[in-house]
């Protein structure tokens, strides 16, 4: 029918458009090395703070008792 004509390339260009395809599929929702994750919630900054020791204990309860005032509005 065609004659082993294959559209000037196009075979080429489903084949790249499929290896996206599936790409975009299988290795995006991973972590990639170098992507950005999700950011980080209040809560837990606050916890690594009191974990590292830049704040004391009274500091953590008073941040901790203004992010739940914050969050349950």
């Amino acid at each position: 029918m065609y004659n082993g004509i294959n559209y000037w390339g196009m075979d080429i260009i489903w084949w790249v458009v499929w290896i996206g395809l599936l790409f975009w599929i299988f290795a995006l929702p991973y972590n990639i090395p170098g992507q950005r994750n999700s950011k980080e919630l209040p809560f837990d900054i606050l916890r690594k703070r009191f974990a590292s020791g830049e704040i004391t204990d009274e500091e953590y309860h008073e941040k901790k008792k203004i992010l739940e005032e914050e969050f349950l509005r």
